[in-house]
């Protein structure tokens, strides 16, 4: 019996990975709470890839993924976020940030399955604190996208789209 591999695991990380589910339209906000920190100064930026897994298992009983017998076959050009429409730092004097997960992050096809050939992009905030030396880190979302009615239905390996079509891993 093969154990459970998470999100985590599988691409390297630690509390820094948040792995979600959400369909291409769809769009998310999360709030970056500093506490009681200025964070005013800190510089931010936003990148984002979306590959494609060949396979993904589900826990039975959590619903989670299990990417134990998974394999990247391939990706997207990867792109650069706005980080001015992407990063709210209107209240960062009191230590909040707000981070946009904007729409559309992968435009081409998906299969209605959601376990074979299945696009997950890698939605990346990477924050310095400016200080000397400086500390930068960095949190990756990581994003099953799903089908929903609007996105056209197909196999995204054969896919030209947005991000600059389909590229293999041999």
């Amino acid at each position: 019996m093969s154990r459970l591999l998470d999100w985590k695991s599988f691409i390297g990380g630690a509390d820094n990975v948040i792995a979600l589910d959400m369909f291409p339209a769809e769009q998310q906000q999360f709030t970056y709470a500093f506490g009681a920190v200025d964070v005013s100064g800190y510089t931010w930026d936003i990148d984002y890839q979306t590959v494609v897994i060949d396979a993904v298992a589900f826990n039975r009983n959590t619903g989670e993924p299990n990417y134990t017998d998974s394999t990247v076959t391939g990706f997207f050009t990867s792109q650069q976020g706005n980080v001015g429409t992407m990063v709210d730092v209107s209240d960062a004097a009191n230590g909040n940030v707000k981070v946009t997960i904007p729409a559309q992050r992968y435009t081409g096809k998906l299969l209605p399955n959601s376990r074979l050939k299945v696009p997950t992009t890698v939605f990346s905030v990477k924050y310095s604190d400016g200080g000397t030396p400086g500390t930068t880190f960095i949190h990756r979302y990581i994003i099953s996208e799903r089908y929903t009615a609007e996105v056209p239905i197909g196999d995204p390996t054969t896919e030209a789209s947005a991000q600059g079509g389909f590229t293999a891993i041999t």
